[in-house]
């Protein structure tokens, strides 16, 4: 679909909505389909993992039970970030590859 390909060589306004209407119609898709999937972050090989969803909402921490010492809960508290921090990571490189590109729009 032209943006130029009225009679004359004019700017062609419809074309420009119909094509920002299918953008934004698949961008809704591409937020309601990364609202629905889960990812595991994981820190300590796996000592520790988080599932959140393509939202950000953490909805689980598994912690391996050797990884849990009293006297070292600044440890833990690490691997969690990490774990959290790793999972958002996939969130966002899904979010990159599931949104649609615009040609000449540095996102």
């Amino acid at each position: 679909m032209s943006l130029f390909g009225t009679e004359g060589g004019g700017f062609d306004m419809n074309a420009l909505l119909q094509q920002a209407q299918a953008m934004q119609e698949q961008m809704v898709n591409a937020q309601q389909q990364l609202a629905a999937t889960r990812v595991t972050g994981s820190a300590g090989g796996d000592l520790v993992k988080v599932v959140m969803t393509g939202s950000g909402d953490l909805t689980q921490v598994l912690i391996d039970p050797s990884v849990i010492d009293p006297d070292d809960t600044e440890t833990l508290g690490d691997l969690i970030v990490a774990a959290v921090r790793d999972a958002q990571n996939q969130i966002q490189a899904l979010a990159s590859a599931a949104m649609p590109q615009v040609p000449g729009m540095p996102f």
